[in-house]
């Protein structure tokens, strides 16, 4: 059994490093995920209720569970909102635990979400439950709806109703009386109202797909027709006596995607009047859509984007006759992005809109009809957002003047993220409100009007301060939390030096990197370097923030004598230009990966770096990284770990893999020279590879394509897989510790830390 799925490694032998022994100053891979010791901690679900006064989730100090307290947040007076056992249904014994919740309109009624389940990525299917602030009352929606079958409810905006999605069907119920009104029946496996396929999720962060006009009267949805999209089957053969297939219907690459469409529907049920947005539904991703105003409940505002992804129609629908207009159009000679960040100003007469059309990542003001387009943030300087957030916000409100709009940037250093903010009665004019002497990455939820924000802030290996602050001034009025447990187990390890630094790779092109030394560096020895890769355009690896487990872990392999490092390559999503990013148009897995591969030769002559002993190690995007530079550039690095990589660009969906490599039929050689699998023969390092068999988004296909690819050329190579475990290989007790360990102990027998550098040959 062993001998047929797992093939050793016959290059070295293999060295055996134990991990570092269990103290207060070393880390062990069970003290960082096996145990709460090292997690950080929020203020507990904060919502703004009005521009002085938040509420936030916290533990009943009299009572079991949790209750909503109020706080004024100049004083910072509390008082209870919703005691926990308001929260207890009629014949329970304890209170609902409270995943979310959200408040009415009128702040007179409150609704739970409790018992979810997960679709895909995230929770987003369970129970929803409403409190009545006045009489406590509290009932359950869906009427006999089965457990945790609804999803994204929401109150209308006179607080009377709640409307959801139910096995993709929409329904709008009544807070007092419990009726229930059906607006869609046609819902099934393949016709999906209100929400979305698998590829809508995942690369468009679409996820909630109905929007209640500002009057209460109508409600506009998305509707997908999933008919046409072929299902991946996923084998299951562990949780029955016999296996049995979970299909999840998964556009490849170049194949047929769900038709969409969008509708609008009376509130209290009728007919749906459909938009008549031209052009082939299969063949354009309807991305964004919303009402047209913060009071305009007659039209919408859409962004229709096209199948190659490099337009954006900008379209104003009339809701009452499904007619559509083009009002402004965003095209890229790359790719487009979509726009998360459009707000509406002066009494809905503009709208803020995100362009990189001057190479920049700028705001822009349109007029409602698009015939003025205006720059409002300073030139050379994009306006930005969390790195790996792809629903994220740039734009976070305007001030109480109404004159300053705020939102992310980070000008000077691409790894870091600060609060700006723009005005829009002098264009241009851009300016900074996070203190200069605050450095790191910086994430704001900001009041009603912008008078406070919760401000979170962390750095490179520092847990995050959460705090309250007043705006613009950005002065500190309390602390929300500061994780002094954990701050103070940090202060208790013994550490290395850590530094951001950037990398000379010729032609003008130099890499942002981070890298965590050993404790008790010494200039003179040379160590073994192991490099943590992404590299594609979904993400940055080397950002100045807290990096939690993933962090800890490689702050423990640098107690084993590794130095760690990790470079961002062109391609990926840094603040330093359109150029920077889109460089990679075509070129996935070739420029990235030679990218990666230059950055390591340049540190290999470094006079600390052993250049024979250099591993490389990623996760998705990532583990397809490293196989590309294990495979193109097989004398660079001795060893890899590959986790849930894509093989071939072929197996991936059409949205992601269309929209930064183009169709496979239109550009079939881009696709061949941009699989790793292409290249297998070419290994000669050590490789292991770890996959889910269970994982729904890069499928453990890509993983079996390459294992018969590397059986062909007879190179040994290490697999790892985990039975149903998804992309995050994390379901199952002890999941995260094994996997983890498994890496710990691959790397010490692979690149040993105890082995004398072999003079260069």
């Amino acid at each position: 059994m062993r001998a047929a799925c797992l093939v050793a490694s016959a290059i070295l032998p293999a060295v055996v490093v134990a991990q570092p022994p269990a103290t207060a100053s070393r880390l062990t891979v069970e003290r960082i995920f096996g145990s709460r010791e090292f997690a950080a901690r929020g203020a507990g679900q904060l919502r703004w209720l009005d521009d002085s006064t938040y509420a936030a989730l916290q533990a009943s100090p009299q009572q079991n569970g949790e209750e909503l307290a109020r706080f004024n947040a100049r004083t910072g007076a509390r008082d209870v909102l919703v005691q926990s056992t308001w929260l207890t249904p009629n014949g329970a014994s304890a209170p609902l635990e409270v995943e979310d919740y959200f408040w009415s309109p009128d702040h007179k009624r409150l609704l739970v979400f409790t018992a979810s389940e997960r679709v895909w990525r995230e929770n987003t299917r369970g129970d929803y439950w409403v409190l009545d602030l006045t009489s406590h009352q509290l009932r359950k929606l869906g009427g006999d709806a089965p457990r945790s079958t609804l999803m994204f409810a929401k109150f209308s905006p006179d607080s009377r109703r709640v409307a959801y999605v139910r096995q993709n069907d929409l329904y709008v119920e009544d807070v007092a009386n419990g009726a229930i009104t059906r607006l869609t029946s046609d819902g099934s496996r393949t016709i999906i109202n209100g929400t979305f396929d698998w590829v809508y999720e995942e690369e468009l962060s679409l996820r909630d797909g109905f929007r209640w006009s500002p009057d209460g009267k109508s409600i506009a949805y998305w509707q997908l027709d999933a008919s046409g999209v072929k299902d991946f089957d996923l084998i299951d053969d562990t949780d029955s006596l016999y296996s049995f297939v979970n299909p999840v219907q998964y556009p490849k690459a170049g194949t047929t995607n769900s038709a969409g469409r969008i509708g609008v529907v009376a509130a209290t049920g009728g007919a749906t009047t459909w938009l008549a947005i031209d052009g082939d539904p299969r063949n354009q991703y309807l991305a964004r859509m919303d009402w047209a105003g913060l009071a305009n409940s007659s039209e919408l505002l859409i962004q229709r984007m096209n199948r190659p992804q490099n337009e954006i129609d900008v379209l104003l629908a009339d809701a009452r006759t499904g007619s559509v207009k083009t009002i402004l159009v965003e095209r890229d000679s790359a790719w487009v992005d979509v726009v998360n960040d459009v707000r509406w100003l002066d009494k809905d007469r503009e709208f803020t809109w995100m362009s990189e059309r001057t190479g920049w990542r700028r705001m822009y003001e349109v007029s409602r009809d698009g015939a003025t387009v205006k720059a409002l943030s300073a030139d050379s300087m994009d306006v930005t957002h969390p790195a790996f957030a792809f629903g994220a916000q740039a734009v976070l409100g305007t001030d109480a003047t109404g004159e300053y709009v705020y939102h992310y940037a980070s000008p000077q250093n691409p790894t870091q993220l600060y609060l700006y903010r723009t005005s829009l009665k002098r264009p241009g004019v851009t300016t900074r409100v996070t203190p200069a002497d605050q450095p790191g990455t910086h994430s704001y939820e900001i009041s009603p009007n912008g008078r406070y924000a919760v401000h979170t802030w962390s750095s490179f290996g520092t847990p995050p301060t959460v705090e309250l602050i007043t705006l613009p001034d950005h002065k500190r009025v309390r602390v929300l939390q500061d994780n002094a447990e954990l701050r103070a187990h940090m202060a208790a390890l013994e550490l290395g030096p850590r530094e951001f630094f950037r990398v000379d790779i010729g032609e003008g092109v130099k890499l942002d990197g981070w890298m965590i030394k050993p404790p008790g560096f010494d200039q003179t020895k040379k160590y073994p370097v192991v490099f943590e890769v992404y590299g594609e355009p979904a993400a940055q690896t080397v950002t100045d923030s807290w990096g939690g487990g993933g962090y800890l872990w490689h702050l423990m392999l640098s107690q084993m004598g590794y130095i760690v490092m990790s470079v961002d390559n062109r391609g990926t999503p840094a603040p330093r230009g359109r150029a920077w990013r889109k460089v990679i148009y075509k070129q996935m897995g070739v420029l990235n990966g030679a990218d990666q591969a230059a950055a390591a030769r340049a540190i290999g002559k470094w006079p600390f770096v052993d250049p024979r002993r250099l591993g490389v190690w990623g996760w998705s995007g990532g583990g397809s990284t490293t196989l590309n530079v294990m495979f193109r550039t097989p004398d660079v690095y001795r060893m890899g770990m590959a986790v849930a990589p894509v093989a071939d660009l072929h197996y991936y969906d059409t949205i992601y893999q269309e929209r930064y490599v183009g169709l496979p039929q239109d550009n079939p050689e881009v696709y061949r020279v941009g699989s790793p699998v292409t290249f297998a023969s070419q290994l000669k390092g050590d490789l292991l590879v770890v996959h889910g068999s269970g994982d729904d988004n890069v499928h453990y296909q890509n993983t079996e394509a390459l294992v018969n690819a590397l059986v062909k050329a007879n190179k040994p190579f290490q697999l790892m897989v985990y039975p149903n475990r998804t992309h995050c290989i994390c379901e199952g007790e002890g999941t995260s510790i094994h996997l983890y360990s498994l890496l710990t102990r691959y790397l010490s027998e692979h690149l040993p830390t105890n082995e004398a550098p072999r003079p260069a040959q």
